[in-house]
Order: C-alpha cells, then structure tokens, then sequence
C-alpha cells in the first residue's frame, strides 16, 4: 500500500550537553539586576526539555527576520548575518556540535545568545517587535504540527499493518466476546478491522486538531501586541500556517490545542491499551488464539517455561501515564488569569512526554502485528464451544414467523437443555426434541447451524461475515491507496 506523505519532519530531540564555562547575561537582568542563585537559576530553567523546540524556534526566527526586512524595521545586511547565524546554529545543532547552557533558561534566549555571539548587533534586532510569549506560543505550534503529522503516519503504518494481517488470515472464524463471554462468531477479519476504525478515528481528530494549531500567535507580542507596522500574515504564509490568532491577549495564554492534542493522544493510547490486553488474553494458554513473536516476548528470572508478553503489557501500562499528562495540563490551566503565566513553562514536559509515550507504542505495535502468528487450528478445536450459534437459530424461527421474543426464549431452553445433557452444541441436540419446543424446525435447520454457516450467512452491512469482510477490504484498499 502507498504510504501517506508526513509534512513535516519529526520533532528534532537533541541532546543536551553540560553547562558550557560562560556566564549568560539574562535579557531582563538590567531591570531586574544581578539574580545569581544557583538554585533559583536551577528552578526556573527549561532549556533541560525545551531544547526540543530548537528547530521550530529557528524557523520562526528566520520568518520574522524575512518579515522585519519586508517592513524595513532591518537592514538587508542584518538579515543575511541573521540567516548566516541562524541556519549554522541549527546545523551544529542536527550535528550533535552545539553546547547548551542551562543558565540561559530556555531555548530561546539560548539560541539567541548564541546568534548574538556569531553575528552581533543584527542578532540583537531580532527580538523586535516580539516577546518571549508569542515566540513560545508560536514554537509549541509548529512542534505541534509537526507532531501530529509524525503521529498520523505512525497511525497510518499501523491501520497497514493490521489490514494486512486481516487480508492473510481474516478468514479465520472465531468467537466474538461480550462480557468476555463467547457471544457469536465472526471471522478473525472483522475483528482485526474494528481496530483499523478505532484508529481511523483518531486520524480524523489529529487533523481537526491541526486545523486549530496550525495558526500563528507571532506578532502579539507580550500581551498587548507592538506599536510597530509588523505584517503578521507574512510570517503566517512563511511558516505554511493557516491564518493568524485574532486576539494577542488569547494568543499568548492559550494552550487549548496543547490540551487537544495530548487528548487525542490519550485516546491513542486508550485504543493501543484495549488492543493490547485483547492480544495479551489471546496469546495465553487459556485462549491459544495467537502467538507474540519472541523479539517482543521476555522470560522469567525464576520460571524457565515463561514468554511473557511484556511489550504489550508495557504499552498498555503507560497509557496511564498519558492520561496523568492530560489531567496536568488541564490542572495548570485551570487557574491562571490572563494572560501568559510562567505555569505555562510546564506545558512542554506534559506535552513532550505524552508525545514519546504513545510515538514509541505505535512504533512497536507495528512489528508486533506484523510477525504475529493465528494459531487457526487451536482456535478451530474448541470454536463449537458456547452455543456461538444460538442467535442464528433464534432469527431461523423468526423467519418461519414465529415472534422474536418467543424465539430468543426457545433457543435459550434449547441451551440448557443441552447443557443439562452434556451436550457441547445445538446440533448435538436431536430433531425430535429441538421440534418438541418450535415445531417450526424442519432438517434444513443442519444448514443454519455451526460458526461456519453463521458467518456466510450475515446480511446485514458491517456484520462479522465473508461477504462484508470482503468489503472492508475493499473499502481500506482504496483509502489507503
């Protein structure tokens, strides 16, 4: 299958290296004065985690410098010494060379001080007409985005995954379960797909969610927006974004789509959890419907016979932790006036953190599908166990007339007739005395019965048959061509 096209590359993560030997200067130090303290510069620092948005801080540099020059707020020699300085940080930063120092608090006066060290004075007009607040506001944005195009590509390789899986042994009938309990049987397709929609959701929220971030705060300044003639629609189109925020007081203070997003990440990590415990009961001896590959199973320290499927438990293990971020950032937000807080530092840990947790699940739920083994003949051995068949029986009455409610009531004395003779199944029952409770019954009812007739026997649309598995097939085949 053709894969989907990611728009933007994945967040850069590097590594942040030890405190370098300079003392930064701060840029509000002159009205505040000498603040030293190692603690307080220890407890005020995000550059530890905010390092990620390196690459999207230059990117919004770089516009706003294009910007400044287009409304003659810089000189075209500044702009060039900016981009000069601007693009070889950002390579000594994908190189590993660059050297972080905490001092500077976070990555934007870090990567601001550093511009200032390389180019000089042009490198102090870039702050021009923006603040810290919009400039954070603006990078979480197009780390965003970016992210939630990462996420839907890894979404997409899963949904392929799991169709191919369904296209190789879909055929497979088995028990579908309600109250973990044998219900009716469907084929091993079906089910497989009832993932594939789950994610197929999450998709659709990741992109309504990316309507709402892709927007761009820059140019709200503080608060209070500038008192300069900016072009804010400029620095929008540059960066590929879609519009710009209409007011600077919500520009700044507004996280919702920080929230949103780690949301729809919650409900990512909701869905991998649900079909990881479905595959972890399915993978034990007690079910023996399928089989982990080894790669993605450990062993006992002190049980020799063990394969635990420790990399599904893990995933859904940490969807606990995804939810904590949500609640966390919905805590910090609840309370804060208008407009920018420095709370809003702690957005990026929440965010960062759901982000890897649910990357890193997608990323190994895949091969987990792809090398997964259906173990068709232990699931065929015990598939007439749980009278799977009952409800087909119940609507062959109803065909033949007889009231729905009345039906489900003979079919049901049918089962605990068999059960009270020690019978695994209906047709074990014979004709004579299923006719004594629905003398409707004639031999033709042998057709009707058993996982296998049941399932070619579905009509209606999205049922766990032959014929409508076939049409999700198709159906994913052309969305996902």
């Amino acid at each position: 299958m053709k894969k989907s096209r990611v728009k933007n590359q994945p967040p850069i993560s590097s590594k942040v290296e030890p405190f370098s030997t300079a003392a930064p200067v701060k840029s509000w130090q002159a009205r505040i004065g000498k603040a030293a303290d190692p603690l307080a510069e220890k407890f005020v620092e995000s550059l530890s985690f905010d390092y990620r948005l390196a690459e999207q801080d230059i990117r919004g540099s770089l516009a706003h410098a294009e910007m400044l020059r287009a409304v003659g707020l810089i000189y075209i020699s500044d702009l060039a010494a900016i981009r000069e300085g601007l693009n070889g940080i950002l390579n000594d930063i994908q190189a590993g060379r660059f050297r972080f120092d905490k001092r500077q608090e976070d990555i934007h006066m870090a990567l601001e001080a550093e511009l200032i060290q390389r180019v000089g004075d042009p490198g102090r007009k870039l702050h021009t007409a923006r603040s810290r607040n919009d400039q954070v506001a603006l990078d979480i944005r197009l780390w965003c985005v970016a992210a939630i195009d990462t996420m839907e590509q890894r979404l997409f390789d899963l949904q392929n995954a799991l169709i191919a899986l369904a296209r190789q042994d879909g055929e497979v009938v088995m028990p579908a379960y309600t109250h973990l309990q044998r219900a009716q049987p469907i084929l091993f397709g079906h089910e497989l797909l009832a993932y594939v929609e789950m994610l197929q959701r999450d998709r659709e929220r990741l992109a309504d969610c990316r309507k709402r971030t892709n927007i761009s705060p820059l140019g709200s300044g503080a608060v209070a927006g500038s008192t300069l003639a900016i072009d804010r629609l400029q620095v929008a189109r540059q960066l590929g974004m879609k519009g710009i925020t209409a007011n600077s007081i919500d520009a700044v203070s507004d996280r919702d789509f920080v929230v949103e997003f780690v949301f729809a990440l919650s409900m990512m990590a909701m869905h991998l959890s649900r079909w990881a415990e479905q595959w972890i009961l399915y993978s034990s001896i007690e079910f023996d419907f399928l089989r982990i590959a080894d790669q993605f199973t450990t062993g006992s320290s002190m049980m020799p016979q063990k394969r635990n499927p420790d990399m599904l438990e893990l995933i859904r293990g940490r969807t606990g932790g995804v939810y904590g971020h949500l609640v966390a950032l919905l805590t910090m937000l609840k309370g804060q006036p208008l407009a920018y807080n420095r709370d809003m530092q702690e957005d990026k840990r929440s965010l960062f953190a759901a982000f890897d947790a649910v990357d890193l699940s997608l990323q190994i739920a895949v091969p987990i599908v792809q090398t997964a083994v259906i173990n068709k003949i232990s699931i065929a051995r015990r598939l007439d166990e749980g009278f799977l068949d009952a409800t087909a029986l119940a609507e062959y009455l109803v065909r033949k007339g007889v009231p729905f409610r009345t039906a489900h009531q003979i079919v049901g004395a049918m089962v605990a007739q068999c059960e009270k003779l020690g019978l695994k199944k209906l047709t074990d029952l014979p004709l004579n005395e299923m006719r004594k409770l629905a003398p409707e019954i004639s031999a033709e009812v042998l057709d009707v019965l058993g996982a296998d007739h049941v399932v070619a026997a579905y009509q209606s649309s999205g049922a766990g048959g032959r014929k409508q598995l076939s049409a999700q097939l198709r159906r994913w085949s052309d969305r996902h061509s």
